[in-house]
């Protein structure tokens, strides 16, 4: 898949918080734009929000993981990832794409879900970038985190659960 094209820039976002949803018990990580207030819920799965929480907390694994061996891969290969972008959110269903860059100047992006990508822009210092329209249908605006966060679960409804894929 490719990266719709669109006019208007893409949102620079920061990964906040990575909470547990206690209706589904699922984790969900929250994306921040800061100087707005605004917050981008993504629900993800468990491994993937492991992988997240370890870089965040900032513990280093005797072995590589996943995302850590992906990082090497993209290395080893002469590239280096410039951003990720969350370009599309369609049924509930958020995409997200990695922008690479060899050493020669080539550029490529790869489709990736949202979470494995924000696992590796996280390895990377990669800037984390949401495309408008996404941020359109989906951003939750309050004062505060804590009150984002609440709302963001207490608008939650049983029958949306079954709406957000790993």
């Amino acid at each position: 898949m490719t990266v719709p094209p669109t006019s208007d820039p893409p949102v620079k976002m920061t990964v906040r918080a990575l909470v547990m949803d206690p209706v589904s018990n699922m984790p969900v990580v929250i994306l921040e734009q800061a100087e707005q207030n605004a917050y981008l819920p993504i629900w993800i799965g468990v491994c993937e929000a492991n992988s997240i929480a370890l870089q965040l907390e900032g513990v280093t694994t005797p072995r590589p993981m996943t995302h850590d061996l992906i990082r090497s891969l993209i290395t080893a290969m002469g590239y280096t990832v410039d951003h990720i972008l969350i370009h599309s959110l369609t049924e509930s269903v958020f995409l997200a794409s990695i922008r690479l860059t060899g050493d020669n100047g080539e550029v490529r992006n790869v489709d990736s879900r949202p979470s494995d990508a924000l696992a590796i822009a996280l390895r990377t210092q990669a800037d984390v970038l949401v495309a408008r329209n996404v941020l359109e249908q989906a951003l939750v605006a309050e004062s505060s985190q804590e009150e984002a966060i609440k709302m963001i679960l207490e608008r939650l409804r049983p029958e949306d659960l079954g709406d957000y894929e790993m």
